[in-house]
């Protein structure tokens, strides 16, 4: 268990040495919950948005938009932030520190403690031990505390906002320009990555709880009674490991399992759920994450949210942290709409034409006006409207207006059936959303792509980070900086940068010191310029991974390294 737990601080002491993350504001006292970013952990997070978008624009067809990170408190009201984004918190009673009580719990072997009441969980904690001092916590009462960032909106202005705790919220408030962008078609999506902040009780896992961080989202809307995938057949054969509700209740192991038969045997809701679990595993796997530390572990009942029709957690394991939830997929059906519209007023539904028009009979309500009007003076038109929706009995109708209820008695309005045509329906679309912590990424597959081994007696540190997303994907060495070797050295990196290669010059120390350099920042492949490429045009190319080489042409190296990168080639074939 040392070398596993140890596993997190050689991460972070590689990541802050070389530049990937550091403490934010170092120089004034860190704060927990925020991290800066250096230049290749900057890169490296470019490279795995990228690749995200790779398969979620390009490949799925979703645009992507870009929405303020603060949002006027009428959204988060709607969206239930406002009132249910809480986490449950305990205040040590001898050290005075705030900490999460769910997490105490949980580390103390209490299974699901998130999912149990103030009061079960503040006899759980009683005996067990505060984290910073020690001391037991005893009676100390468990509370909710909103996460939300709270912000004033204009100079003394008393417009409350909120720094946004999720970047979905923007996608829904859009929903009916981006409805008029898609031609009013169903399905559609649109996809967003940005910051989202929560104020965190007490964050003390690194890059996996932090309270400013990195998401990428994708809102998919598609018609309630028709989730079957269009492009099912992509994944319909795409096995993944399934760690249902059934196998967690009997303490059972994930079972790998094709998303049709998912679907067919009904562990899966529909197809877009199962969809968007195999596109998971391949992005996960494409960032480095070990397969074989990799699992899909659907929610409990009394864990999902009441809304929502199906949820699964991908989940990596860590050394240090044990089993890290990194993407949320739910289908959570058409709660964002259906709140925002009744907040907002306006509408969110499509219209779907029907194949054929109907003719259906249908009751019109239509009140008196010559009577309502001066009863009801100027609510005649707001009860007109209200009595139209309404379902009155034999004696009248009773609606609401302007939050009263009036009565309404049958000799003030008339009802009629009329046949008409009707040539569609009003549809609220259901959402299909997986959402991805970027941030957490980054370190599992840190953290999974780190190894160590002994090379010519040296310890050999090694991030083997797929190409895709390795921060520098090419290094240029000359073997000497003299006989023309550190210009041909420098050319080839400029031609390789032109064409869109990041490559890196390094012509500091011994060729082998630059190598170990190299590796440990996890650059896939070396180039070498020597006293041979003098004579025959040729550099040598290193594999990170094998060590391997082999002698390319300079006038072939931008074409080879670009498919190396891409995957559209290896090292092996190469080499054959």
């Amino acid at each position: 268990m040392a070398e596993t737990s140890d596993i997190y601080e050689k991460v972070m002491e590689v990541a802050r040495r070389r530049g990937f993350v550091w403490p934010s504001s170092e120089i004034y006292g860190s704060i927990a919950g925020f991290i800066d970013y250096g230049p290749l952990g900057a890169m490296m997070k470019r490279n795995v948005e990228n690749l995200w978008r790779s398969f979620y624009v390009f490949q799925e067809g979703y645009y992507e938009i870009e929405c303020p990170t603060v949002g006027n408190e009428a959204i988060f009201v709607a969206s239930g932030h406002v009132k249910e984004f809480a986490d449950k918190m305990v205040q040590c009673p001898h050290c005075g520190e705030y900490l999460r009580a769910d997490h105490i719990a949980e580390e103390n072997g209490i299974e699901n403690a998130g999912t149990l009441p103030a009061e079960a969980l503040q006899a759980a904690l009683y005996e067990l031990p505060c984290p910073s001092c020690k001391e037991p916590l005893g009676e100390a009462g468990v509370f909710a505390f909103n996460l939300m960032f709270q912000t004033t909106i204009g100079p003394g202005s008393q417009r409350k906002g909120y720094l946004r705790p999720e970047t979905a919220q923007g996608i829904f408030t859009d929903f009916a320009r981006l409805l008029r962008f898609y031609r009013d078609k169903l399905p559609f999506g649109a996809v967003q990555i940005g910051k989202s902040y929560r104020n965190e009780i007490s964050p003390r896992q690194g890059m996996i709880r932090l309270r400013e961080f990195s998401q990428a989202e994708a809102e998919i809307f598609v018609h309630p009674d028709r989730k079957d995938h269009p492009a099912f057949h992509r994944y319909a054969d795409y096995t993944a490991p399934l760690l249902t509700i059934a196998r967690q209740l009997d303490g059972r192991e994930p079972a790998a399992i094709t998303m049709r038969a998912a679907v067919d045997e009904g562990l899966i809701a529909n197809e877009y759920v199962a969809y968007y679990i195999a596109l998971t595993h391949r992005i996960l796997t494409a960032i480095g994450v070990d397969p074989a530390k990799l699992r899909f572990r659907q929610h409990l009942i009394d864990e999902r949210a009441h809304y929502a029709a199906d949820c699964w957690d991908a989940e990596v394991y860590s050394g240090r942290f044990g089993w890290v939830e990194i993407v949320g997929i739910a289908d959570r059906t058409n709660y964002d709409l259906r709140s925002h519209a009744g907040h907002s007023g306006t509408s969110m539904t499509v219209f779907i034409p029907y194949d054929e028009p109907k003719r259906v009979v249908k009751r019109r309500i239509v009140a008196d006006m010559g009577v309502l009007g001066p009863r009801y003076r100027g609510k005649a038109k707001a009860v007109a409207d209200a009595l139209a929706n309404s379902d009155p009995g034999e004696d009248g109708a009773r609606v609401t207006v302007d939050g009263e209820e009036v009565f309404i008695s049958a000799d003030l309005y008339q009802v009629r059936e009329e046949e008409v045509e009707v040539r569609g329906e009003e549809v609220m679309p259901h959402v299909i959303e997986p959402s991805y912590g970027i941030d957490r990424m980054i370190y599992v597959a840190l953290e999974h792509s780190y190894a160590e081994e002994e090379v010519e007696g040296e310890i050999r540190k090694v991030l083997r980070l797929p190409p895709a997303v390795a921060p520098v994907q090419a290094a240029v060495f000359p073997l000497m900086s003299r006989d023309g070797l550190d210009t041909i050295a420098q050319t080839i990196t400029e031609r390789l940068t032109q064409c869109r290669i990041l490559a890196q010059y390094d012509d500091s120390g011994a060729i082998g010191r630059r190598y170990r350099r190299q590796d440990e920042i996890g650059t896939p492949f070396a180039v070498t310029v020597d006293y041979d490429t003098l004579e025959d045009n040729t550099v040598t190319v290193r594999d990170r991974d094998s060590m391997e080489q082999v002698r390319i042409p300079i006038e072939r190296l931008p074409q080879v390294l670009s498919a190396l990168i891409s995957g559209a080639t290896t090292f092996r074939e190469l080499r054959a």
